[in-house]
This record gives C-alpha cells, structure tokens and sequence, in this order.
C-alpha cells in the first residue's frame, strides 16, 4: 500500500481529514525510512508495508471506536492517552496525527526506540506529543485512554494500566486470545463483559490481519 491508497482508505471513513493532517501521514514514509536506515525499529523488509501493517493497523483502534463504541471516539477528543511500549511510535503517532487535539505520551523503556518516536513526532510538528523514556509503571499520573500494540501478555498490560485510565484500554494483539483474556478477568477482578474484541480484518479485507484483533477494556 502507498500513501495515495493509504490516504483514500483513511478519507472514506475519516472524511473530516485535513490537508496538515494529510501531509503528515505521507511524510511518514520519508521519515521512518531515514530513521529505520539508523535504527531499526521496523523490520527492512517490512518497510513496504509501512502505511497497511503499521499505520493503518495502528488507525484500527479508531476505526473500532467509530463502528463500535461513538461515545468512546467522542471521549477521546480532547483527552489524554497514553501509549505503554510504543516502540518506534505505534500505534501513538498515528492516532496523535489523527486526533490532534488529544494529548498523547508515548512511553518506552528502550532509549533507541523512543528516540525515533521521539525524532517523527517532532520532525512532524506534533505539539500534541510527548515522549518519556521509562517503563509505563513508572509514570505518576492517570490518563483517559491507554493503548498499545503487541508488548506483552493481556494479564500484564493491564497490571500496569490497571487504576490508571478513566475510559478504556484499547489494544492491538494477534491470535487466540481467549485465555489471555480469561487470565486477565480472573486476575484482576474485571467484571463480566467488560472486555470486547474487534476482528480487524472486518474492516481490513487483507489475510496480513486475519486473527489480528482491537481488545477494548472498559473503565
């Protein structure tokens, strides 16, 4: 996928896009490609797959929002997210280009990852954007969202999300999730049906996100 088809995918269900916003997602290329060439934060081979395995799979938690849960995607303008382990800047950047009036705090222990996220964000003009350099249990204060992408085991994520969010935790994961799930419900006491999952390929018609799944935890 290409900027130009990416942006057509964007616009067909974000119709409200505008021509900052649009810019921005088309410099993405540019910029992790110039970054990746020095950190890899991106696997070289998937860098052809930059705006549908990264970019758009990260706008999926939105999508879900939009389809899903309005009241959600209503909360989320104008509120603060954080997202725990976002490596070179997935799902938050994405997102932050999204909602640009929602303040977002990229957070990852590892210096080198968050220094790319850190370098896109401002290379992008992202006044909505601060990156920290810490693990996510570290951080002393709440949010109205937590998100991530694939950085740990459903139990896990929410222990350090856990009494942190006003709204929700929204996650992008892959596979059979059920007993992570169960783990996570039995373990940290979430009521019955306080836990939702999203197929993204019901979106997405593309076999790269079959099994790849948005988990909603509600507040």
């Amino acid at each position: 996928m290409n900027a130009d088809t990416f942006i057509s995918t964007l616009r067909s269900c974000f119709p409200e896009l505008t021509a900052v916003q649009e810019e921005r997602f088309r410099a993405l290329e540019a910029l992790y490609g110039e970054w990746n060439s020095r950190i890899n934060v991106i696997s070289r081979k998937d860098m052809d797959g930059l705006y549908d395995h990264h970019v758009l799979h990260s706008v999926a938690i939105a999508k879900y929002m939009q389809d899903r849960m309005p009241e959600l995607l209503g909360a989320m303008r104008g509120s603060s997210v954080l997202d725990i382990g976002t490596g070179g800047g997935f799902p938050g950047i994405p997102l932050a280009i999204l909602f640009p009036e929602t303040k977002f705090t990229l957070c990852d222990s590892v210096g080198k990852k968050i220094k790319v996220a850190s370098g896109i964000a401002g290379s992008l003009g992202l006044g909505n954007v601060e990156t920290v350099n810490a693990r996510a249990e570290s951080l002393g204060r709440g949010f109205g969202f937590i998100v991530s992408r694939a950085v740990a085991p459903l139990p896990v994520l929410y222990s350090w999300a856990k009494g942190r969010y006003s709204h929700a935790v929204l996650c992008l994961k892959g596979g059979d999730v059920s007993e992570e799930i169960a783990e996570t419900m039995s373990r940290h006491g979430l009521p019955k049906g306080s836990v939702h999952t999203w197929p993204v390929d019901s979106w997405l018609h593309d076999p790269y996100f079959g099994g790849k799944l948005v988990i909603h935890i509600g507040a």
